[in-house]
């Protein structure tokens, strides 16, 4: 089993080797399962993917763990980083 403590900070890498950013976070359903991370873009990654960049902070987008191709030493996705542009950033954090 994998707790979410053992997550964060983890760099995560796009399919294209783009390293978006580190996970801060996760969302759990009624079940207690995590559906999504929360994964803090870098600087270069909010520019290459077109966020706009908040005044204090950091973009975070909400990951869907069905986009996780495997996780060790970093998270990796099973999408290039043009395929993360559409995703929702996470509100309320």
């Amino acid at each position: 089993m994998v707790k979410v403590s053992d997550l964060n900070g983890k760099k995560v890498i796009t399919a294209d080797a783009f390293e978006v950013g580190e996970v801060d976070g996760a969302e759990m359903n009624k079940e207690w399962k995590i559906t999504h991370l929360h994964v803090g873009f870098n600087k270069e990654a909010t520019r290459e993917l077109g966020f706009k960049k908040p005044v204090f902070g950091h973009v975070t987008i909400c990951l869907p763990i069905d986009l996780i191709k495997g996780s060790g030493d970093v998270i990796t996705l099973t999408k290039t980083r043009a395929a993360l542009k559409d995703l929702p950033e996470c509100r309320g954090l």
